[in-house]
């Protein structure tokens, strides 16, 4: 390849990752808006103890859902890559193997409901949960297979429209159709049967979204035949994969996990509602790994170790400066956003501050993992594995801490968090010095611009706090911190890569 073509590719990938994040940010904000009506009636209608008892349960299922896929939602694009074989029947692979996993995990869940329900305090519906389990894992690789082909557009619609609007129209109908207590399905449908009930709807209706649009790119298989010896070596072969997902899935979750054993369920409700609204900057970031996978994929096929390092820490910042600026945004004004709760959810605003700080710091490990997960998996799954021992030593040791000094559910929720923070913040340095040594290059996400458009922007996010009234500070303050951030960070901290990302005309990817 010549220098001019390797220039060429190398601007057509930015633009890819440009295309896939551009579409990603206007998907986080509808997720942002659909987001909101769920919290409200979830919080307000249900109350913290039942958003609690549904957090505890919903550990398990996703849980579940994220092992069925075992590893495949990378592993699927380095298939692709290989392009040995027809791609609608190495999808069809993939669906097999998921499907057997997630029916198996189905069925022990079913039967051990106390995983769930530590606390054993459950009906029958909040045994439907388990129904998710099996599209969760098909949603998974229908939309990691389309953005190989870069089509983030389908995750969006299925993630941040379909899915969140359906959970909220769901839980609020819902309901009131489970409140009579003299109802002949009030076993069934107990008070706080409709957050369940509407979760399960909401993945298969997301799931549905996936599917329609995965047979339009990939059509049906071509003279496919199952093959347990091929399924075998695929399991195999995405283990590794699946294991280090396992585990960053783990440092997303082992605060709730943890939580639940030590705290009651109202606390972890208010826990679950902060986590929440510290999610939606993580789904920037998680946006950008299917897309930024093949594009890795192939340099690493190619030895093009420069690419891959300006290729991470490009998406890098983009991310780090987006959830630096929302982070910001959500966490000055938190105790207002707390109370959209209720007055009892206010407790939870240091743990709101400690989550979105957590998801600040952790850019720099996603990326870096994009790319680790292709160079050096093993070594990669050995750091990944000694960052969740050091959170689950953190979380307990911390909970432990505050309650043997006497302190509340409020600093036991907030030590939680912000053992995640810490953790997340060890997992970013050790994933990008290891990634550093193995391509030759610095990694690094940090610009001063970050600092400089911080500063202006907490400024005006105080003078709104201790100036208006909550309802103003969260309607007129947000937008402001986030406007007065954007442009100093447009103006200062952007250059012509970083633009693009906002640019309307972009090269095509490369085939």
């Amino acid at each position: 390849m010549t220098a001019a073509a390797g220039e060429a590719a190398q601007e057509r990938d930015i633009a890819a990752l440009a295309r896939g994040g551009r579409t990603n940010f206007f998907g986080f904000l509808l997720r942002l808006l659909a987001r909101i009506p769920f919290l409200f009636i979830a919080s307000r209608l249900y109350g913290a103890s039942a958003l609690g008892r549904f957090a505890s349960a919903l550990v398990m299922v996703e849980f579940a859902g994220m092992i069925a896929t075992l590893g495949q939602k990378r592993g699927l694009a380095q298939r692709l890559a290989a392009g040995d074989e027809h791609p609608a029947n190495a999808v069809a692979d993939a669906f097999l193997l998921g499907t057997l996993i997630a029916l198996s995990a189905s069925a022990l869940i079913y039967a051990f409901p106390a995983s769930m329900y530590p606390k054993c305090n459950f009906g029958l519906s909040d045994h439907l949960l388990v129904l998710a389990v099996w599209p969760l894992a098909l949603g998974d690789l229908a939309l990691a297979a389309l953005a190989y082909r870069f089509d983030v557009a389908t995750t969006v619609r299925a993630r941040a429209v379909v899915e969140p609007w359906v959970l909220s129209i769901a839980a609020g109908a819902l309901f009131f159709i489970a409140v009579p207590d003299d109802w002949w399905l009030a076993a069934l449908l107990h008070p706080g049967a409709g957050l369940p009930i509407a979760y399960v709807l909401s993945t298969y209706a997301a799931t549905g979204v996936a599917l329609v649009a995965l047979y339009r790119a990939y059509g049906m298989p071509k003279r496919w035949r199952l093959n347990p010896l091929r399924l075998h070596g695929l399991a195999m072969a995405n283990l590794p994969l699946a294991l280090a997902d396992a585990v960053e899935w783990g440092t997303r979750k082992l605060d709730v996990f943890v939580l639940r054993f030590f705290v009651g369920e109202a606390p972890l409700g208010i826990y679950y509602f902060a986590q929440q609204f510290a999610s939606l900057p993580q789904k920037l970031k998680t946006s950008f790994e299917p897309v930024l996978g093949p594009v890795i994929t192939r340099n690493v096929r190619e030895r093009n170790y420069g690419a891959i390092a300006r290729q991470v820490c490009q998406v890098g910042f983009w991310i780090t400066a987006a959830q630096a600026g929302i982070a910001l945004a959500l966490a000055i004004p938190g105790a207002g956003l707390m109370g959209l709760g209720g007055p009892d959810f206010v407790i939870g605003t240091a743990s709101l501050m400690f989550l979105l700080a957590a998801e600040v710091v952790a850019a720099t490990a996603v990326v870096s993992e994009a790319a680790l997960v292709y160079l050096a998996r093993y070594r990669n799954l050995v750091v990944s594995l000694f960052t969740i021992v050091l959170q689950a030593i953190l979380t307990i040791g911390g909970i432990r801490l505050v309650t043997l000094l006497g302190l509340g559910a409020r600093w036991q929720i907030a030590a939680a968090a912000a053992a995640l923070m810490v953790t997340l913040a060890s997992a970013s340095l050790l994933k990008s010095v290891l990634l550093a040594r193995l391509l030759g290059e610095r990694i690094n996400n940090w610009r001063w611009s970050l600092a400089w458009a911080a500063i202006p922007a907490v400024a005006v996010g105080l003078v709104a706090k201790f100036t208006l009234p909550e309802w103003a500070e969260i309607l007129l303050g947000m937008p402001a911190i986030l406007a007065v951030y954007v442009w100093i960070i447009w103006h200062k901290g952007f250059g012509p890569e970083d633009r693009m990302l906002f640019r309307k005309t972009l090269p095509e990817p490369a085939p």
